[in-house]
């Protein structure tokens, strides 16, 4: 989560200067060429201003929402937000590992699953050697938690 903040902190410091700085000057720049009905600099100007300012807004809730987890809330004895899993596929015998994550940095190339995922929802509050069900797109899947670490675990 601390990365997540980061990055979101990172981009909310990038796009406030562009829009304080940045577009203004393109915005003036496409004015002093004249006729604003036909000209495209201006209105590509104005569109990603908009754009812009929706970001923030929405960067901003995010950062919001985020100051609002307690680590203290969050299970030390059970798999949750920011736990990293070992699963076993009980009908390929592959091993999976997985750490969930919030939906922004989900990346389930890289094992990151969003706790909002049918997997991540199977897992949440379960035990090394439990077995879950899971329904996906592609279908049921049976797998058994090996072990796991949650977000105490990996801080210290």
């Amino acid at each position: 989560m601390a990365d997540l903040k980061k990055r979101l902190e990172k981009e909310l410091e990038a796009l406030t200067e562009e829009l304080r700085k940045e577009l203004p000057r393109e915005i003036k720049k496409a004015r002093a060429m004249g006729d604003l009905r036909e000209n495209a600099e201006y209105q590509s100007a104005l569109e990603r201003q908009g754009y812009v300012k929706v970001r923030i807004a929405q960067i901003r809730k995010k950062l919001s929402n985020l100051s609002m987890i307690s680590l203290d809330k969050i299970p030390k004895d059970c798999i949750s937000l920011g736990s990293k899993v070992l699963i076993l596929d009980l009908d390929s015998e592959e091993e999976i590992s997985y750490e969930i994550v919030m939906n922004d940095e989900s990346d389930p190339g890289k094992g990151m699953i969003s706790i909002g995922s049918p997997i991540a929802k199977s897992l949440l509050g379960k035990r090394d050697g439990d077995e879950v069900q899971v329904v996906t797109p592609s279908g049921k899947r049976r797998f058994e938690i090996l072990e796991f670490q949650t977000i105490h675990d990996n801080e210290e």
